[in-house]
């Protein structure tokens, strides 16, 4: 089957390298029975890909069972996926056939493998393994034959180095995993499958679209979309019954952007002066202070594109370091941008350091002279880094303050441990 033809068929929406490249390894991977993984932010259509696999295979015209093992009870779990026998505990009155009985001969889909109970692991490690388990509450041995697809928006890993998943289990799952990018890492896809929506909902709501201006179609490629597809597809039907006939403009789209925080703009870009970027030309010494805002410009625009997390961390990481400091240790040029700049919610004042427009921040210890020889180094580079590089600087700078404690490392970078172990992972960090 031809690729589009493949897309269109199941839904899999987007023209972008990164979707070529998940569609071909599905087109690869689907007529087999082979263990497949799913791995993705929430929303970026892991459940359709899982349709779309079964819907190839030749399993196809048995049952697609889908689990959500994150929406089960603990402690009934091992009964809803391998089923029950009549009396194995209060209210069983009757025998129950499980997941895995139900899925006998096609496929099942256990999305949010990771929220699964260690108990029940190593029954799921059985079954993939010989396709045999055990009912609740029987002795006799069962057998089933399906195919399975896992998925998980956490870091398999990482939980098995926590000791929170299985790394037998981890392994068996690990056959075959596709990787299902997040909306934002493909923007070309985000104008067409956005109008695909638009063209959806208005004939279902008999409605008229009149489109959007070039600003709002700005604002949707730059903004994040936290919540990816699932988001988009919401915004876009909103769109069309709340706004009929309307003529979108930026003022109307940012109503329905969820993702914005109170200060700043919803494309997530902090809101700076125009002058704070601006190169003026003031002769030879004039140098540093151009490559100063070229800095701050180019720090804008891929913020845009990719990175919330790495505007707390920078905030965090500079107040923590020089707010008792008069901000001395800065090169003069960035002191005096930071005077008139408002960056991500952290105003700076020279004569009362700093304020945040956070909630609050934790009490952290000053930089040795070491570390504080390495920020300003990084921060008086000729060269300008690329958001990568200053995050990795910064997650490298917070685990070597705290001898490794991921912990205090999340706190002080004002990110959570769970986009900290992701980031390690993505870098390749120890």
């Amino acid at each position: 089957m031809d690729r589009e033809v493949f897309q269109e068929q199941f839904g899999l929406l987007g023209k972008s390298e990164a979707m070529r490249q998940v569609i071909d390894k599905i087109m690869q991977v689907a007529k087999t029975d082979i263990t497949v993984t799913l791995q993705g932010e929430s929303g970026v259509g892991k459940d359709v890909t899982a349709r779309a696999i079964h819907a190839m295979s030749d399993r196809s015209r048995n049952n697609l069972v889908i689990v959500n093992c994150g929406a089960i009870p603990e402690g009934i779990i091992e009964s809803e996926l391998f089923g029950h026998e009549k009396g194995a505990f209060t209210g069983a009155e009757t025998s129950r056939e499980g997941y895995f009985e139900k899925a006998n001969g096609g496929t099942i889909f256990l999305d949010e493998i990771g929220d699964t109970p260690k108990n029940v692991q190593v029954k799921l490690l059985r079954v993939l393994e010989n396709g045999e388990f055990f009912r609740v509450g029987s002795s006799k041995v069962q057998t089933t034959d399906v195919r399975v697809i896992a998925a998980t928006n956490q870091n398999l890993w990482q939980m098995v180095q926590d000791g929170s998943f299985r790394e037998d289990l981890y392994y068996r799952l690990d056959t075959v995993q596709i990787k299902l990018p997040p909306l934002r890492d493909r923007q070309e896809d985000i104008i067409p499958i956005f109008r695909k929506f638009v063209e959806e909902y208005s004939a279902r709501y008999d409605s008229v679209f009149k489109g959007f201006s070039d600003d709002a179609r700005e604002l949707l490629i730059s903004y994040r979309w936290p919540g990816n597809i699932r988001e988009l597809r919401n915004v876009a039907e909103q769109l069309v019954v709340l706004e009929k006939s309307q003529f979108i403009d930026t003022d109307k789209l940012q109503k329905y952007l969820k993702g914005r925080q109170r200060q700043g703009r919803t494309d997530n870009l902090p809101m700076v002066a125009d002058d704070a970027y601006q190169a003026e030309s003031k002769g030879p010494g004039s140098d540093f202070d151009h490559k100063d805002r070229e800095l701050v410009y180019r720090a804008l625009v891929e913020l845009r594109n990719d990175i919330a997390d790495v505007k707390k961390m920078f905030a965090n990481f500079l107040y923590s370091t020089f707010s008792n400091k008069g901000l001395k240790a800065l090169p003069a040029s960035v002191r005096d941008e930071m005077d008139k700049a408002e960056v991500s919610g952290v105003n700076v004042d020279l004569g009362d350091h700093a304020t945040l427009g956070m909630q609050s921040m934790p009490e952290q210890p000053e930089l040795d002279e070491e570390e504080e020889s390495e920020l300003v180094d990084f921060l008086q580079n000729n060269e300008i880094p690329s958001i990568e590089e200053a995050e990795k600087f910064l997650i490298h700078q917070a685990l070597k303050r705290f001898d490794g404690n991921r912990r205090k490392a999340s706190e002080t970078l004002g990110v959570s441990e769970r986009t900290l172990y992701r980031k390690l992972d993505q870098y390749g960090l120890e």
